[in-house]
């Protein structure tokens, strides 16, 4: 019953984890393109210059912070191990 709990407490920890990397991604991405927007009507461009460059950015940082945290979790001692390792 211990093993049972323990496997369930670690499959929620996981979809913690993993929900808020992409609520991070989200809220990274939506900052961006918001400020690209905000930019291009404060500067009244007719082309929206920030807009496209400030999404694109948004998106390489979103993925640089996601690969980022995905190396820490495999490195954190409690992180899931492969099942080789494991015995199993």
């Amino acid at each position: 019953m211990n093993q049972s709990f323990g496997k369930r407490k670690r499959s929620l920890d996981d979809y913690a984890r993993y929900s808020s990397i992409a609520f991070q991604m989200l809220a990274i991405i939506l900052a961006g393109v918001f400020g690209g927007i905000k930019l291009d009507q404060w500067l009244k461009f007719e082309t929206p210059i920030f807009t496209i460059l400030l999404s694109i950015l948004s998106v390489i940082l979103a993925i640089y912070y996601v690969t980022r945290d995905l190396i820490r979790m495999g490195k954190h001692p409690g992180a899931k191990q492969n099942d080789k390792h494991n015995g199993r």
